[in-house]
């Protein structure tokens, strides 16, 4: 099978640095991703690039990209809506409101395919994507077709369990709703984070994972949470006084804490080191271990 697969090719990330994939294949149809796990049941799926930061070195295995026809169709039903894992987030979701279908509104400003906001589960304070699933459909890493329900599915905090699979859609239960409300809500979402995130900035939006807490923490402006609460990553970053913290290229947003954002000649390893040292910082403040959201390959 004649799949088009492309050497040394770049992987565009949100951050703009980074290395790339020795080869990049962008199969045509369902054999053809078939065709590829066959080649390589350890190749990494390519989605937006903006919850993704590639090391310097780039990467060895197969990485695929689903940016073909085959995979970014949507097809809406009365309350049922399937859709490609590389249909455009966004676009899906001003559609959705257009259309006056309820569910996605709240994940309004994330940047995303389908199949990475599934793997991710993303969202936010105004909802996550598990709230509309009702099935997932793709490829196991023995190049099988699979459908799992939604009852099946481990969704949680930023985790869904559905790393190992390569997605190819879901099926989205999105039921009508009142257009107008749809749209002001969108809008509400939309400006909420304009004001408070460096949206214009490279970024990869929320670079940690917010922390549910071990033991009780507190610093010197009083109680920040007890055993068993989450807290945001964002604050404690702030409160470590890591605001505008920087390594070479890659700095703290003074915006977002939890925003990590490039300049121009910054590299992979600039945004690695920050990682690293904010982790470190966090840690020595608060007794607290942040995981980082943002999905970081390397090469093996």
């Amino acid at each position: 099978m004649n799949i088009p697969i492309t050497n040394h090719a770049p992987i565009r990330t949100w951050f703009g640095v980074g290395g790339g994939a020795d080869r990049l294949a962008m199969p045509r149809d369902q054999q053809e991703l078939e065709a590829c796990v066959r080649l390589d049941p350890a190749l990494r799926v390519l989605g937006a690039g903006a919850n993704l930061l590639v090391d310097d070195d780039g990467v060895a295995e197969l990485v695929v990209s689903l940016e073909s026809p085959a995979f970014q169709g949507v097809e809406w039903g009365p309350e049922l809506v399937r859709v490609g894992a590389g249909a455009d987030l966004p676009k899906l979701i001003v559609e959705a409101v257009r259309r006056g279908r309820a569910g996605l509104e709240g994940l309004g400003g994330i940047p995303a395919t389908l199949g990475g906001a599934l793997v991710m589960n993303a969202g936010g304070a105004f909802g996550q994507i598990a709230d509309c699933v009702t099935r997932v459909y793709g490829v196991s890493r023995e190049g099988t077709s699979v459908t799992i329900e939604r009852s099946q599915i481990d969704f949680g905090y930023r985790h869904s369990g559905l790393n190992e699979l390569i997605l190819t859609g879901a099926e989205l239960r999105l039921p009508p709703g009142d257009p107008v409300a749809l749209r002001d809500r969108l809008k509400e979402v939309m400006a909420y984070k304009k004001s408070s995130q460096p949206m214009a900035d490279n970024s990869a939006g929320c670079c940690f994972k917010n922390p549910t807490l071990a033991h009780s923490v507190k610093d010197a402006t009083g109680d920040i949470g007890g055993p068993g609460q989450r807290v945001s990553a964002g604050m404690l970053i702030d409160r470590a006084g890591l605001k505008g913290l920087a390594v070479r290229g890659a700095s703290v947003s003074p915006r977002h804490a939890n925003f990590l954002v490039t300049a121009p000649g910054a590299k992979a390893r600039d945004v690695i080191e920050l990682i690293e040292l904010i982790t470190r910082r966090v840690h020595d403040a608060f007794g607290v271990t942040l995981q980082p959201e943002v999905v970081i390959w390397r090469r093996s």
